[in-house]
């Protein structure tokens, strides 16, 4: 039973156990009339109770058992007033009340509060940051564990909605999956909502549904989580200037509306509340606040990665014929990561790095098994801040795959290319991040070499 349910059990129990103390007098005076409508109204409350119980627990609930006793004793003593029967008022007081104490008893110590706990993620692969933390909560039997991927628009140029997405269909199999339609949020008012898209309205490639901004969400929980979808770099908290640097992912929206903000470390929390102070008040209770709420308890990212071994995960039939030499040998394989904020930055020119790094590779393929997984926004990125590019990114790719050499990945299993890799190529992101923690051997390219 949710905590309300139970606070609205406990509360309506208390104006059934005060209608005994009514009935009491109303039969002391002798006023059958008005003992018998408090009955009933304690008959109907018991009915309501019962059914409210049932509903949320089941019928096996020691309390439905007692409340259909208490019913019984409402009735008799109803009866015995309608056959003008002389009953003893203390008598049939003490009576309810017995009963009703093994309800009250029952009800609390019976009756588990259950937390109704809602994960909405948006993207399949950014579903690691979220996993650790659903997988925690399925398995705590006080907890009901809701997963509602939301679906998200693309964003044209002139920042208006574009194609809609909805990736219910990729998650794992053992993640059981409620469609984002088929729950009430106003009339189940979820204990603790978790997110892990920060933006809101603020994002220039995509966008969750209006419905699902953070500032929304707020209106239906009385806890609303958020918990980055990527892991930085550590950094000094102490110094300014690196601070600075990880700005725009401590002022959005997520972060302003959440109730608790958990973040990859203690480091990185303090990173965070000097960001956010350098954009309030810093005054004591702002710091208060802050550090309140920016918890630094790790990333669940990390915790699937430090978690995952080879033998937990399956390889493809089409990557197996590039990872395997005649031999039946594995080949060294390169996990080769492209950002959005490389092509975006160096254009053209980051295009030109990929077809060399690719002519590198193909070369040397009978040894290296290059495994190629751009960011998951790269598409939608190009195709609304740089259209032109699109192209050129498009033939590379379309080239590549159909070459088929190497491996491409735009699978949601980030965890799957990083355990299985012998190294690490490609831009600064935060696989570079992961792949370290799991002893990854990590290359930076440079677009312009």
């Amino acid at each position: 039973m949710r905590a309300e349910q139970k606070k609205q059990a406990e509360d309506f129990m208390e104006l059934m156990e005060t209608a005994h103390d009514e009935i009491r007098k109303a039969m002391e005076k002798k006023d059958v009339i008005t003992a018998q409508t408090l009955l009933e109204d304690c008959q109907n409350g018991a009915v309501a109770l019962g059914n409210m119980i049932e509903e949320t627990e089941g019928e096996g609930v020691p309390t439905i058992r007692v409340l259909e006793e208490y019913c019984d004793q409402l009735y008799q003593i109803y009866m015995c007033l309608s056959s003008g029967q002389t009953l003893n008022a203390n008598k049939a007081y003490k009576t309810l009340r017995g009963v009703f104490t093994r309800i009250a008893n029952s009800v609390k110590h019976d009756i588990r509060i259950s937390l109704e706990v809602v994960f909405l993620p948006y993207k399949a692969s950014m579903w690691d940051s979220l996993e650790s933390v659903w997988q925690a909560a399925n398995k705590n039997p006080d907890c009901h564990a809701v997963v509602i991927p939301i679906p998200y628009y693309d964003k044209n140029p002139d920042g208006s909605f574009g194609e809609l997405h909805y990736e219910g269909e990729q998650y794992p199999k053992y993640v059981p999956i409620v469609k984002y339609e088929a729950y009430d949020f106003e009339k189940r008012k979820p204990d603790v909502i978790f997110i892990h898209n920060p933006y809101d309205d603020c994002n220039y490639v995509t966008s969750v549904l209006p419905f699902f901004y953070s500032k929304n969400l707020k209106r239906f929980t009385k806890k609303l989580v958020y918990i980055p979808y990527f892991v930085l770099d550590e950094i000094d908290p102490d110094n300014p200037d690196e601070v600075k640097r990880i700005e725009e992912f401590c002022i959005v929206p997520g972060v302003i509306h959440a109730d608790k903000v958990i973040v990859q470390s203690e480091n990185m929390r303090r990173a965070y509340i000097r960001a956010l102070l350098g954009q309030t008040n810093n005054t004591a209770e702002q710091r208060r606040y802050w550090k309140n709420k920016i918890l630094g308890l790790g990333s669940p990212k990390i915790d699937k990665i430090q978690s995952t071994g080879k033998e937990d995960v399956r390889i493809p039939e089409e990557w197996l014929k590039v990872i395997r030499k005649p031999s039946g040998e594995w080949k060294k394989i390169i996990l080769y990561n492209t950002s959005v904020s490389a092509l975006l930055e160096y254009g053209e020119e980051m295009i030109q790095k990929m077809r060399r790094v690719f002519r590198i590779f193909q070369e040397n393929r009978k040894d290296v098994a290059l495994l190629w997984r751009p960011h998951p926004l790269s598409r939608a990125t190009i195709e609304a801040m740089c259209p032109q590019l699109w192209a050129e990114y498009q033939r590379t790719m379309q080239r590549y795959k159909k070459e088929g050499w190497g491996i491409y990945d735009d699978t949601p299993e980030l965890d799957r290319a990083i355990v299985i890799s012998d190294g690490y190529y490609g831009d600064s992101s935060s696989l570079v991040t992961l792949c370290r923690r799991k002893g990854v051997p990590v290359m930076i390219q440079n677009p312009e070499a």
